[in-house]
């Protein structure tokens, strides 16, 4: 049986002000870097043989903050680089809704009939994204594997685990340092944890935005 936690990276200044990230390579800022100490603090009576990030920024500092509590490098996979949203990267959300109106609307309503322009599709992140997760699955049999990652790869892999398609996006909540459990068994993802921000109970933090 082979377990991932599947971690999503930090707070980032373009979280805060909703501003699409995508393969920007954007920094953690105080907050992010605190809430990736407290994922680290966490986590660091478990049992983790082995780390894996996107290579983006966010996402390495993120996996190190946890890595260095089992005294593992943490490697690059580049299979879970964020979505790329093209032309929308760098662009604020109050922008896109206006200038992209009818494909923010699809966005929302019908996320895995979406290509971004200049980006990619969902489909394409999952394959890509599912393909790393097969290589570490390979390369780490019946060990715990810690995978750090974003809002948008997350999604599609927990979908992608649980059976559900790439319609089922906004289904599933992905808060900054969220922390999600899976054993593989045989060919079957098991569903352990979803979300978790235990960690962050003691920071002051608004309402969940799905940004």
């Amino acid at each position: 049986m082979t377990q991932i936690i599947l971690v999503r990276h930090g707070q980032t200044p373009w979280n805060l002000d909703k501003i699409f990230r995508g393969s920007r390579d954007i920094p953690l800022n105080d907050q992010g870097r605190e809430e990736a100490r407290l994922a680290g603090e966490w986590l660091k009576g478990d049992t983790i043989h082995a780390a894996y990030c996107s290579p983006l920024s966010r996402a390495r500092d993120t996996g190190e903050a946890i890595a260095r509590h089992h005294k593992l490098a943490v490697s690059d996979l580049p299979g879970l680089s964020d979505l790329c949203y093209g032309d929308w990267e760098g662009m604020p959300l109050t922008e896109v809704k206006v200038k992209y109106a009818d494909l923010y609307r699809q966005w929302e309503t019908a996320p895995a009939t979406v290509r971004f322009p200049g980006g990619e599709t969902l489909d394409e992140v999952r394959d890509r994204a599912m393909e790393a997760v097969e290589t570490v699955v390979e390369r780490h049999p019946g060990q715990v594997v810690l995978l750090a990652a974003h809002r948008a790869v997350n999604k599609v892999l927990i979908a992608a685990f649980i059976g559900l398609d790439n319609s089922h996006f906004w289904r599933i909540g992905q808060d900054t340092t969220a922390i999600n459990r899976f054993h593989r068994v045989g060919d079957t993802w098991h569903l352990m944890g979803l979300n978790d921000t235990c960690h962050l109970r003691d920071l002051a933090r608004g309402e969940y935005v799905d940004f």
